[in-house]
């Protein structure tokens, strides 16, 4: 009777810790998403020309799909004032979520 009992509480216990263990797993991923660039940094990657703002042709990613809504003065090109009041991009379903 007490083997079966320790049997039963070690086969609790094991379970209850691999539940946990795998909902932190899920967690830790949610927590490293990355932030957006900073406009600082689509200047290093992307600034070809080193002007200071962003063409269309040195634009890369979503960014580029973006580009009419961002560039509001209608110039072909984005400055840091511009990018600073862009609308944030719609964030998408995590994989597995519908």
């Amino acid at each position: 009777m007490k083997k079966i009992n320790f049997k039963m509480s070690a086969l609790a216990i094991v379970f209850t810790l691999g539940i946990v263990s795998v909902s932190c797993a899920q967690g830790q991923r949610n927590n490293d998403r990355k932030e957006p660039p900073t406009f600082a940094q689509l200047l290093k990657d992307m600034d070809a020309n080193e002007d200071n703002k962003l063409d269309k042709s040195e634009i890369k990613g979503p960014l580029k799909e973006a580009f009419k809504e961002v560039d509001t003065n209608e110039d072909g090109f984005i400055t840091e004032k511009e990018f600073k009041k862009a609308p944030k991009p719609k964030r998408r379903e995590p994989r597995g979520k519908k």
